[in-house]
């Protein structure tokens, strides 16, 4: 009896162990899945909004894109030739990613957005859905940097 009961222990034990080790190889999988879309929404919002690079960083983009800002257009053509117009009319406008998180195929950022070297700019928290290697989807919050605040926090 003894016999059998360590040999079900031991085998209980190596289906832990793989189980285990199943789940460690998942976890890694999982990460390194969230990393490359944090670098691919990072890799895009650069190119995009600060190099203007609108034609080349509209690679990242799925075609049928899905936008929730209600003043741009969904679609990719649409989007980039929303922003071909904007950075014409603001050549000056760049980003600065203060942070950014990731949660499987969402990515956050939080960004201080500018039009030029004399505007306080925006506070903007942009969260994009990655698939496949493309931003599909995207949703926005933004709110102006006041001249005052009443504490003496940034919103950075």
């Amino acid at each position: 009896m003894m016999k059998f009961l360590k040999v079900v222990f031991l085998a209980g034990a190596i289906f832990l162990l793989t189980q285990a080790g199943t789940a460690i190889a998942q976890a890694e999988r999982d990460f390194k899945a969230e990393e490359n879309n944090r670098t691919l929404v990072l890799e895009f919002y650069d190119k995009f909004f600060n190099k203007h690079q609108v034609l080349e960083a509209a690679k990242f983009v799925a075609d049928d894109y899905k936008q929730h800002n209600p003043t741009v257009p969904d679609g990719k053509e649409p989007f980039v030739s929303y922003y071909l117009d904007f950075f014409k009319a603001n050549p000056q406008s760049r980003v600065r990613v203060v942070r950014s998180a990731v949660d499987g195929d969402i990515v956050w950022l939080h960004v201080h957005s500018v039009n030029d070297a004399k505007d306080r700019g925006e506070a903007v928290l942009d969260v994009f859905r990655v698939k496949d290697g493309v931003i599909v989807e995207h949703w926005d919050i933004i709110q102006p940097v006041p001249e005052k605040a009443e504490n003496n926090n940034t919103m950075f």
